[in-house]
């Protein structure tokens, strides 16, 4: 879910710490108490928009100052390059105390048994304050291998001066079916314009999670034992897109070859009335827009349901470090809403803790799309594709290509399950 640092202006985090500590994000000893007693611990932060940076910098200043016998040093990594440095310092025994990091990420290591299981250190409010999708997306073997921070879902954004124009009113509720969602599109087209744009330059990730709207798994059994199923459910959403780009019209093809951040310039311009997006979007369109533009986010996509697989950040605890119980207290402090709810601003994203958005809905007023974006929040499920120990081979290899030609109209429905699963089995090694 980091993918949002694609979609700005590459605020690139610097390789100073950020508080004059190393800046190799370089590790665990083998015991980090100093002689008089005083824990040591090492806190890798991914932060790298300037106001996510001054709030991470001051809640670890708040901890350090209530915690004397537990200091907590602050380190700078980046999005960039922050998986293969785990690779090697897991390896070797030398990460930071505490990872900062994505579930999409994670779950491999905590496969091979890199990370401390938290299960044990949850304190009831925080267990019970995240749904149990989220949990589940971050277990393994029985272990909770991280604390979830914040989340992105994919929502639609309107200009309501299109709406407005089309006769078309600004949907309310707590959700928009894929049916309605269509129909609005097909309105919204005319001469010169599309209902939608839809940056699906790389679509597995916004297929995959929104085939969640109509129950799709993907996958089943985890690790070596993952088996792919693509059947009904999981085909929605595809062919769904396939529909409104090529028998409506609705969807303008060339943002179906474009990133998110492509399509922004017609989407203010009025070449289409709605886009889909990560809801971090949100906070480009709010600085960017032209003045007097009119915008929206709608209610979350529902089929049956609209639910979305958990896309959260996280925190994870070493398993090498010696001091997981201090470490899991940290995570704990960290994540209380006065800090998460100021994080979930700064980066537009959606806290994980319901208390959390609660405090971001009450200070927002829910403006500036925020009320829709926190329901949209609100029924995260486990993703079972993130417990395939090679999904990711997959989804770079077979899916995004795959799915490209689907939406280019190169290939037909029936192709696209035939690529997927004897892709799937390709680099499952034929097993699955």
């Amino acid at each position: 879910m980091h993918r949002r640092t694609a979609l700005t202006a590459m605020l690139a985090a610097s390789a100073a710490t950020l508080t004059g500590c190393a800046t190799n994000g370089g590790g665990s000893s083998s015991d980090n108490t100093d002689a008089n007693g005083t824990v040591h611990l090492k806190f890798q932060s991914l932060a790298f928009a300037d106001t996510t940076v001054a709030q991470t910098k001051k809640a670890v200043k708040a901890w350090n100052a209530k915690h004397p016998k537990v200091q907590v040093e602050l380190i700078q990594g980046s999005w960039d390059n922050v998986h293969d440095q785990l690779v090697t310092q897991l390896a070797g025994g030398t990460a930071p105390d505490i990872i900062h990091d994505e579930n999409a990420d994670i779950i491999g290591f905590g496969q091979q048994g890199y990370f401390a299981d938290l299960k044990p250190y949850l304190s009831s409010s925080l267990r019970d304050n995240v749904s149990d999708g989220v949990w589940s997306s971050l277990t393994v073997d029985g272990k909770v291998i991280a604390v979830p921070t914040l989340q992105q879902t994919y929502v639609v954004f309107a200009n309501t001066t299109a709406l407005g124009k089309a006769g078309v009113s600004v949907p309310t509720g707590k959700s928009l079916s894929w049916d309605d969602f269509r129909a609005m599109a097909k309105k919204l087209t005319g001469k010169g314009s599309h209902g939608v744009g839809w940056g699906l330059k790389q679509p597995a990730a916004t297929v995959l999670n929104l085939s969640a709207n109509f129950g799709g798994k993907w996958f089943r059994n985890t690790g070596d034992s993952a088996s792919i199923t693509v059947g009904t459910a999981e085909l929605q959403v595809p062919q769904r897109i396939h529909a409104m780009a090529y028998d409506d019209k609705s969807i303008d093809l060339t943002s179906l070859t474009q990133s998110g951040g492509d399509v922004l310039p017609g989407f203010y311009a009025g070449k289409y009335a709605m886009m889909v997006a990560g809801s971090y979007v949100a906070q480009q369109i709010q600085e960017q827009a032209p003045k007097g533009f009119g915008w929206a986010v709608l209610p979350p996509l529902a089929g049956t349901t609209s639910a979305q697989p958990a896309s959260s950040q996280t925190l994870s605890v070493s398993k090498a470090t010696k001091h997981v119980k201090e470490a899991a207290q940290f995570i704990d402090y960290f994540v209380a809403d006065a800090n998460l709810a100021k994080l979930a601003q700064s980066d537009w994203l959606i806290p994980a803790t319901a208390s959390a958005r609660k405090a971001v809905r009450a200070q927002t007023g829910g403006k500036d799309g925020w009320d829709q974006i926190l329901v949209s929040g609100e029924h995260s499920v486990d993703a079972p594709y993130l417990h395939a120990k090679d999904y990711p081979q997959w989804k770079d290899q077979i899916a995004t290509p795959a799915l490209q030609r689907y939406l280019a109209n190169d290939i037909s429905t029936s192709k696209l399950t035939d690529q997927l699963t004897k892709g799937w089995k390709q680099v499952a090694g034929g097993g699955h």
